[in-house]
């Protein structure tokens, strides 16, 4: 099989490390992004003109659009595109901001949506491409404490899955990837922000971050061997459950989201009304 090209945001550590590390190794070029070019420098000193090391705030939607094209022009092509930036807010819904919200956002969703946006002309220029997309199995079932973060994941879904049926007759791929929990980074300081609690809340707060702190994660070293299935799969799947933990959830999830919906039906029928011809349908 033929080496790839990859451009893959938040390379600096976690997932985006682990995944940038598993292509070179293999042979495949990175364009290797991060916020700080310190962070992904050292990769040129171990893989030479293989890892194309760049700054990348995805905040920025200029800076996006210039890597994504520098990216391009350098290696000739693109054949992966991985959107891996990405943080958490902590906070009950009533707790945080709007204006920490809105920059939750702006990094992980219209981050992820500015680097595709970039990418979408050069991939469907060359007629081939595998847009990658970073989700978590919060992206399925949410929980409280998180919630911004689940939504911003839900929005990530949502994308994909619409992109997905929009770029198909291009020749370009897409996959979600949603990883439950892994010892990675993502934890520290580096990748979380904390809203500031209010004390009605303390007891469920506490509650939900004992749980957390002591759920069993997956090595995300483990997780290198089957991302590079994915990207070399003739077909590769839309959603892809990292690990083991988001099979068993999505299941209870659906089985008792259909079994509401079920057992409202006869109303939901109801709501119908009488079919009626040339009307805009409402969505």
């Amino acid at each position: 099989m033929s080496s790839k090209i990859w451009l893959i945001t938040g390379a600096s550590r976690g997932f985006g490390r682990i995944w940038a590390e598993a292509a070179l190794t293999r042979g495949d070029k990175v364009a290797a992004t991060a916020r700080t070019l310190a962070d992904v420098a050292d990769l040129t000193e171990r893989f030479g003109d293989a890892v194309l090391p760049m700054v990348l705030d995805v905040t920025d939607p200029n800076q996006a659009r210039h890597v994504v094209a520098q990216a391009h022009a350098h290696f000739g092509k693109l054949d992966v595109v991985l959107n891996n930036s990405g943080y958490t807010l902590v906070g009950m819904v009533e707790e945080a901001s709007e204006a920490d919200v809105h920059a939750l956002f702006d990094t992980n969703y219209f981050g992820m949506l500015r680097v595709i946006q970039a990418a979408l002309p050069l991939l469907r220029q060359q007629g081939s491409g595998h847009i990658l997309g970073v989700s978590s199995g919060l992206g399925i079932v949410a929980m409280p404490l998180i919630s911004f973060y689940c939504a911003s994941k839900w929005a990530v879904e949502a994308l994909h899955e619409s992109l997905a049926q929009e770029v198909k007759g291009f020749g370009i791929k897409v996959t979600l990837l949603e990883p439950g929990a892994y010892a990675t980074e993502f934890g520290s300081p580096k990748s979380l922000k904390i809203a500031s609690g209010i004390d009605a809340y303390a007891d469920l707060r506490k509650q939900i971050s004992e749980r957390l702190s002591s759920a069993e994660c997956g090595d995300p070293q483990a997780t290198a061997e089957a991302i590079l299935k994915i990207v070399d799969a003739e077909d590769p799947p839309l959603r892809f459950a990292v690990g083991t933990s988001i099979l068993p959830r999505a299941r209870a999830a659906y089985a008792d989201r259909l079994a509401t919906w079920e057992a409202w039906e006869a109303v939901s029928n109801v709501a119908q009304g009488e079919p009626r011809k040339n009307t805009i349908a409402s969505f």
